[in-house]
């Protein structure tokens, strides 16, 4: 867990007489970096034998690392090599959840869900009214067909591909990752409304009006020699 001590354990065979070169690096996307080389460390660690200590943890010291011990005797010099995978547990934090006030009817409407500091990475439900939102559970099913979303538990996506009225209520996310307690974003209420048609062509009606009166203002104005050039 999160800033507590991880102990990396890199056991050999070869005898106590044996001269030991002992190595600990961390394999990274970006190269690869020392955690002890030439008899010191390079960051919060401490020797145990063969093997370290590594000191308050964090999020980032998660990965993998390598023990690499070269031993030199009479019989030659002989490489050894172990690999570690250190996961380093984190519960999430509160998600950051968008969901959008007010949407249309038939239109695609995406609701989102993300927090990024659990380790491991968080899945995510999402409830509306306080009821948990199930998922889709076949293509020919009863259940699916009346199921007019699509949940992503990886991501965190709410997608209704064609909104209804019925979409209407409050929703709200939770993130987990079996570390700690599961975390929930506040409340958010999202209002689905059919277009308003009637609305929308009064509108049009009362721009063509404007631009007709418009016209006919020009039309007197120019009768009345208004835009001549003297």
């Amino acid at each position: 867990s999160c800033g507590r001590k991880a102990i990396l354990s890199c056991k050999h065979k070869f005898s106590k007489e044996t001269s030991l070169r002992i190595e600990w690096k961390k394999i990274q996307s970006r190269g690869v970096s020392f955690v002890y080389y030439n008899g010191e460390f390079t960051d919060r660690a401490e020797m145990l034998n063969t093997g370290i200590h590594i000191r308050n943890v964090t999020r980032k010291d998660s990965g993998t690392y390598r023990c690499e011990i070269s031993a030199k005797s009479e019989h030659g010099q002989h490489l050894r090599e172990a690999t570690i995978m250190l996961t380093v547990l984190v519960a999430p934090t509160i998600p950051k959840c968008e969901v959008p006030s007010s949407a249309m009817t038939g239109t695609v409407v995406e609701l989102s869900c993300k927090e990024t500091e659990g380790s491991p990475p968080s899945e995510y439900q999402w409830y509306k009214n306080g009821v948990a939102l199930l998922e889709k559970t076949g293509t020919g099913g009863a259940r699916a067909a009346n199921i007019t979303y699509t949940m992503n538990k990886k991501s965190g996506t709410l997608l209704f591909n064609t909104v209804t009225k019925n979409d209407t209520g409050e929703y709200f996310c939770e993130a987990a990752n079996g570390i700690g307690l599961s975390q929930k974003c506040s409340v958010k209420r999202m209002q689905v409304d059919d277009l308003n048609v009637s609305g929308i062509i009064a509108a049009v009606v009362f721009v063509a009006l404007v631009m007709a009166l418009c016209g006919l203002g020009v039309f007197y104005a120019q009768k009345k020699g208004y835009f001549t050039s003297k």
